[in-house]
């Protein structure tokens, strides 16, 4: 990748960040459709009066439209040490979605992750300055990086390379990110990134070995394509929600103990999250593709609102968000019983994608194929219905706030609204799985918000947004109604 196309990425990287624009919306004739900014994250080269063209764009919007808000003052600070990799370019979107959740942001860079993305772009999204060298005179007069390692609540370290995996399981400091890590005594957060031979080499699974030892807490890495072409495995690094639910996951119980605003303090959130498992024989089961993202992604919001947060999840590949009581099931069956033992609670979410049949009878053994005997014949019966069990509940067990979803490929508004009543939810949350959307196993969702007030639609987000923007009209809803018990 050329200086200019490396620079010109960094910068619009941060207006997409800053603006909450997507490449496929950025407005000019040249990248309107996201293929130049895709073409300059694989490491492609950009002309000189295409970019000029891009940054007399940007420079326009800045001049006319109104950065996204900031939060007035920060209830906790994170330390993001950004390492020298191609992933580093997330970590300013990353910068975004922590300070709209009021988190505060400093950033240190290595000398390798800047040549990826440029400390003016990661300082105009933390609205500090970003710190590059380990003898700066004016920081060191005051033992600049005994600070930086003090002062905050949470470091996180994105992408760790594997250098920088190695330098921290041989505790070497021979720069500012190395020194920082060294002289914390604050909780540390790595999100590795790395080729994916890399990954798997024996030196850094040792030193990812000793890290862990040392309780060093891991977010990531992900399975999937490389920046490198025709590579693939494990390396990628987690991706934005991921990271932030990682992060709040971790500060949970720091703001907990520091009290502050938090709206649901005092209450209990029940979640349900991924795919039921309905097997036919010990090899064979009946599934869906849920990933069981959104609702990890909600049961780490709530924690982070202050909500003691029991999270019932079927199979699923993604990590438990931390602060939160997991109970892990298989079944539908399973499950319906996991959620009654976790009654009481305020607010029940039922994000969970629940087959809605099994089979009547379960073979012990493997079935096999047997030649002229065509395939064996399936009685399906039905699963019991969770979200409507629950919302029916006497005795002062029911939720008072019970929250269903609903995944539709067709009528998506209709259904939902007649699924709420059905049902009995307060509220429920619908979107359209067609294949094409990409939202089943996706990162990203579009959803209807339907209650008895009407119907509130919110634009394509991804799924940790979604969860913000869900527990805070939650959160809202108690606060006109009532009060914590």
């Amino acid at each position: 990748m050329s200086e200019t196309a490396r620079e010109l990425l960094g910068e619009i990287e941060a207006f997409l960040a800053l603006f909450q624009v997507t490449p496929t919306k950025f407005g000019v004739d040249a990248v309107n459709d996201g293929h130049l900014v895709a073409k300059l994250r694989k490491g492609g080269s950009v002309t000189l009066k295409t970019a000029d063209r891009v940054r007399a764009y940007m420079a326009s919007e800045r001049s006319e439209q109104p950065a996204a808000p900031r939060q007035a003052a920060a209830s906790h600070r994170v330390l993001l040490i950004i390492g020298g990799g191609i992933a580093a370019y997330k970590c300013l979107d990353l910068i975004r979605r922590l300070r709209e959740r009021g988190i505060a942001v400093r950033a240190v860079m290595t000398k390798a992750a800047q040549q990826f993305v440029t400390p003016l772009s990661v300082g105009a999204l933390t609205s500090d300055r970003v710190f590059t060298e380990l003898f700066d005179l004016d920081d060191e007069r005051e033992i600049g990086h005994i600070r930086l390692s003090r002062e905050a609540d949470l470091i996180v370290v994105a992408p760790a390379t594997a250098d920088l995996l190695a330098k921290m399981a041989g505790g070497h400091a021979d720069d500012l990110a190395s020194c920082v890590l060294m002289a914390t005594d604050k909780p540390v957060l790595i999100a590795p990134a790395m080729n994916p031979r890399m990954w798997l080499h024996p030196a850094t699974r040792r030193n990812v070995t000793q890290l862990k030892a040392d309780g060093i807490a891991l977010v990531g890495p992900n399975i999937g394509e490389m920046a490198e072409r025709g590579e693939a495995g494990p390396g990628r690094l987690a991706e934005v929600p991921e990271l932030v639910e990682a992060i709040i996951g971790m500060l949970a119980p720091l703001v907990q103990k520091g009290g502050g605003n938090l709206p649901l303090v005092g209450r209990h959130v029940l979640v349900t999250s991924g795919p039921t498992h309905e097997p036919i024989d010990p090899v064979r089961y009946i599934a869906n593709r849920s990933s069981g993202k959104q609702g990890s992604a909600i049961a780490a919001e709530a924690a982070a609102l202050g909500a003691r947060v029991t999270l019932v999840s079927g199979p699923t590949q993604i990590a438990d968000p931390p602060g939160v009581e997991v109970v892990h099931i298989e079944s539908a069956r399973e499950m319906l019983e996991a959620v009654r033992r976790a009654l009481p609670a305020d607010i029940a979410i039922f994000a969970a994608a629940v087959a809605d049949w099994r089979v009547a009878t379960r073979s012990d053994e493997k079935i096999k194929k047997a030649a002229g005997q065509g395939a064996p014949r399936l009685e399906l019966v039905e699963n019991p219905d969770i979200l409507k069990t629950i919302a029916a509940e006497k005795g002062g067990r029911r939720p008072k706030l019970v929250i269903g979803f609903a995944a539709e490929t067709q009528n998506v508004i209709e259904f939902a609204k007649k699924k709420r009543r059905a049902k009995g939810a307060d509220w429920i949350v619908a979107n359209d799985v067609s294949p094409e959307t990409g939202i089943m196993g996706g990162d990203r969702n579009a959803v209807h918000v339907i209650s008895e007030d009407g119907v509130e639609s919110w634009p394509d987000l991804d799924k940790g947004e979604v969860a913000r923007r869900l527990m805070a009209r939650a959160a809202n809803y108690f606060a006109e109604r009532t009060a914590p018990v």
